[in-house]
C-alpha cells in the first residue's frame, strides 16, 4: 500500500525523517524560499493563493488533484502530528507499517476528538468566530447537501469533534470528503463577503472545514478509529484559556459582520 502523509507548514522547521512523509508548503506563492525543500502547494492544479483564507486546506486541495498513484492519503501539521508512543517528538511519529496495518481495518484514521463540555460545537464556533458563516454553511448544505444536514444538526449540537484537519484516509475516502468538503466551501465562498474580516477571521473556510469533517464521517458511516496525536513545542495554555474566556463572555468581542 502507497501511503503519503503530507505535513503542512508554512515556513521550514524539522521533519520526520521516516519513509512515508512529504512536508508540503502551504501559500507557497508568498512563503517560498530558496533553503524550504518541501512539496510546494502552487505546482499543478491548485488554490495556493487562497491559503489566508484556507490554512492548510490548500495542501489538502493540491493532493487531491495532482497526487494520483497512492493508496491513502494523510495530513498533519508541522508542530501537530500523529504518534506511536510518548514522548511526542520526531522520533516517535507513527510510521507507515502500523499506519498500513490500521488501514487494513478501517477506512479512516483520525485524532482524538476534541471535547468542549460545556458549549456545544455550534456555540463555541459562534463565541470564537463571525456565525454569518456558520449559519450560511447550513443553508448551503439544507440546499444542495442535503444527504448531509441530517449529520450538520448533530455535529452542531454536539459537544466532540474530530478537530485540526488532521487524517489519514483511504484514496477512495479521500476523494469523498474532498468532493464534499470543497465544492460546500466553494459555494460558501459565493455567499460571505469576507472583505472586512481581520486576517485572522478570514481564514474562516478552514475554520468551518474542520467541523465539515465529521458531517461527512457520520453522512458516508465509513469505517475509523480515532489515533494518539500530539503536539510539539509549547502548547500556550494560559494564553488560550484566557482568549476562550474572553470570547465566552465578549471581553474584546470581535465585531459582528453585516
Amino acid at each position: 500500500m502507497k501511503i503519503k502523509i503530507l505535513i503542512a507548514a508554512h515556513k521550514k522547521f524539522p521533519m520526520p525523517t521516516v519513509p512515508g512523509y512529504l512536508p508540503v508548503l502551504v501559500g507557497a506563492k508568498k512563503n517560498y524560499k530558496p533553503d524550504i525543500p518541501y512539496q510546494r502547494d502552487d505546482e499543478g492544479d491548485n488554490i495556493s493563493e487562497k491559503n489566508p483564507n484556507y490554512n492548510e486546506l490548500t495542501a489538502i486541495y493540491w493532493a487531491w488533484k495532482n497526487l494520483k498513484d497512492v493508496d491513502a492519503v494523510g495530513l498533519v501539521h508541522y508542530r501537530r502530528l500523529f504518534f506511536d508512543k510518548k514522548p511526542y517528538n520526531l522520533e516517535n511519529v507513527i510510521n507507515i507499517e502500523k499506519v498500513e496495518q490500521l488501514l487494513q481495518k478501517y477506512d479512516v484514521l483520525l485524532p482524538k476528538k476534541r471535547n468542549y463540555y460545556i458549549e456545544t460545537n455550534y456555540s463555541h464556533y459562534i463565541h470564537a468566530h463571525h456565525k454569518e458563516p456558520l449559519d450560511k454553511t447550513r443553508e448551503i448544505i439544507e440546499k444542495s447537501y442535503p444527504a448531509y444536514l441530517t449529520a450538520f444538526d448533530k455535529v452542531m449540537k454536539s459537544r466532540k469533534a474530530h478537530m485540526f484537519n488532521m487524517f489519514i484516509m483511504k484514496k477512495e475516502a479521500f476523494d469523498s470528503y474532498c468532493n464534499f468538503m470543497f465544492g460546500v466551501l466553494e459555494k460558501l465562498e459565493n455567499e460571505i463577503d469576507i472583505s472586512d474580516y481581520s486576517a485572522q477571521e478570514a481564514r474562516v473556510f478552514g475554520y468551518i472545514s474542520e467541523l465539515l469533517m465529521d458531517v461527512w464521517l457520520y453522512t458516508t458511516k465509513e469505517s475509523y478509529k480515532e489515533i494518539s496525536w500530539g503536539r510539539i513545542g509549547p502548547k500556550q495554555l494560559v494564553k488560550k484559556t484566557i482568549s476562550f474566556v474572553n470570547r465566552k463572555f465578549g471581553i474584546g468581542k470581535k465585531q459582528t459582520h453585516f
